[in-house]
């Protein structure tokens, strides 16, 4: 079970993910706000003037602003190790209590100027009222959404490890299978290869780049939308070797392993292919696989 210390697993900090999850919060509150008007005592939605109405749509556009900016700064940290539940939790409470604090300003504001009825309870008051309509409006989707998104996670990487069935005396393992089968983040297949054409898997944003060799023995790249830790998951103990935060190399094709003065790199002796380097949180682990070989 998930914890506050764990590291937030790295396919909820994914900008195409983060994008989903605000436009989702965004249809969210609109509908919330919507279907809530005729029981509402806000303020904003007393009387008949439109005026107050649209300049509260507009407060709501200008919050999922701010939230889109939010969430592009967080995709930039998507990498870091400190980027824990906790701190991802306590960002989202931040959102809120910044968007909870702009109401109640403008609110109170609105109030001295006679634009709307003042509210009594005064910054503070509105403030805390605000926070609690705001988690219900941003907490629910944010909830519903990571729920999904690790619904998806899940299924794509059981998707991932359907292979071929195998009839044996033994327990087959993924790794038994010659071919590996690549799927894309809805779950489609894209991509299958025989284990001894794979290369490596390097990571580009919302893609990886697959480095294989086809049939008649030529090197070609495939681009594929899908996590790069979904593969590290989907293939854990297989020949597939997580070395770096961007690339999962085939340790049955490495050649080379170079000790630099930056760190280890590995190499597949193979023109058309860089090196890869090994970085110190993988080192351990690589060298003990290619040790084994």
């Amino acid at each position: 079970m998930m914890t506050f210390k764990d590291q937030l697993p790295r396919y909820l900090l994914d900008r195409y993910q983060l994008t989903w999850t605000v436009t989702f919060t965004a249809l969210f509150s609109s509908l919330f706000i919507l279907f809530s008007v005729p029981f509402s005592k806000n303020v904003w939605m007393k009387g008949d003037d439109p005026f107050n109405f649209f300049v509260l749509l507009a407060f709501l556009a200008f919050s999922a602003f701010l939230l889109s900016l939010s969430r592009r700064q967080m995709a930039k940290h998507r990498h870091d190790a400190s980027f824990t539940v906790l701190r991802y939790v306590m960002w989202c409470l931040v959102e809120m209590a910044v968007i909870s604090l702009m109401y109640a300003t403008l609110t109170s504001l609105a109030g001295a100027f006679g634009l709307i009825p003042k509210d009594p309870a005064g910054v503070l008051g509105i403030f805390l009222k605000a926070m609690i309509y705001v988690i219900l409006c941003m907490g629910i989707p944010f909830v519903i959404a990571a729920l999904y998104l690790m619904l998806e996670e899940k299924t794509n990487t059981i998707r991932l490890m359907n292979y071929s069935n195998v009839v044996s005396d033994m327990p087959t393992k993924p790794y038994d299978d010659r071919r590996i089968t690549l799927f894309d983040s809805s779950g489609v297949l894209k991509f299958s290869v025989a284990s001894e054409n794979l290369y490596y898997l390097e990571s580009d944003d919302n893609y990886i780049k697959v480095r294989y060799t086809d049939s008649s023995g030529g090197l070609k790249q495939y681009m594929l939308r899908c996590p790069l830790k979904t593969i590290e998951d989907s293939f854990a103990d297989s020949e597939l070797v997580r070395c770096h935060r961007k690339y999962i190399v085939n340790i049955n094709q490495v050649r080379i392993l170079k000790s630099e003065k930056e760190g280890y790199k590995i190499s597949f002796d193979v023109e058309g292919l860089d090196t890869i380097p090994i970085s110190k949180t993988y080192e351990q682990a690589v060298l003990a696989r290619f040790n084994s070989k």
